[in-house]
């Protein structure tokens, strides 16, 4: 999430939910239902009975109809099943901050990391003054790569940004793609760290 603009704060139990979510301090409230201390249907109705009005999406494992139906009826503005893409919540969260008014921060539409460039609004990427074409995965692993220069990004985290919690852990994908990578953006951009994962270097 803060590699896509958002301040993000995690509560751990219900009664930091709840607190959270009364503080005023935030636009939108992402919600499991299996919290450690109470049912996140309950936490749902208990901020609904308060008055809160800041949008929430239900982010849950059960996906049955009843599940569906108790949590929209009880306040859900949204409700996402387990497993899901990031790339579809990032989505649904855009439309919740959109229909609520809440005002986003201007994003920088261009990602520079050393002599290559990454344009958010053409798609575009270039490496000095050659344009690479990428295709959308491609694109989307360069993205969050020029996010976060010379930072180490494990296997997992890339899969969880790109893929989504349902991809296979143990799947060889993001060895693939980083192998497409360097063939376009250059064999010494994108170092190894054995054992961890990956970084872009600068």
């Amino acid at each position: 999430m803060q590699a896509h603009g958002f301040t993000t704060t995690i509560a751990t139990n219900a009664h930091q939910v709840v607190s959270v979510a009364s503080s005023k301090e935030f636009d939108l409230l992402i919600l499991d239902l299996g919290l450690p201390d109470k049912d996140g249907l309950d936490v749902l109705e208990e901020l609904r009975g308060r008055g809160e009005t800041l949008p929430i999406i239900v982010l849950t494992a059960r996906d049955g109809l009843d599940d569906t139906v108790a949590g929209l009826d009880g306040g859900a503005d949204d409700y996402i099943t387990k497993p899901f893409r990031f790339e579809e919540l990032l989505a649904r969260i855009r439309v919740q901050l959109r229909n609520h008014n809440v005002p986003r921060v201007k994003e920088e539409t261009t990602l520079r990391a050393a002599d290559i460039a990454l344009d958010l609004l053409t798609r575009e990427v270039w490496v000095g003054d050659r344009l690479v074409e990428l295709s959308t995965r491609e694109f989307i692993l360069a993205e969050v790569f020029l996010r976060h220069p010379m930072q180490v990004m494990s296997r997992e985290q890339l899969l969880n940004r790109i893929w989504g919690y349902d991809y296979d852990p143990g799947s060889n994908i993001i060895d693939v793609y980083v192998g497409h990578l360097r063939k376009k953006l250059g064999s010494n951009r994108i170092e190894t760290i054995r054992g961890i994962g990956y970084r872009l270097r600068t």
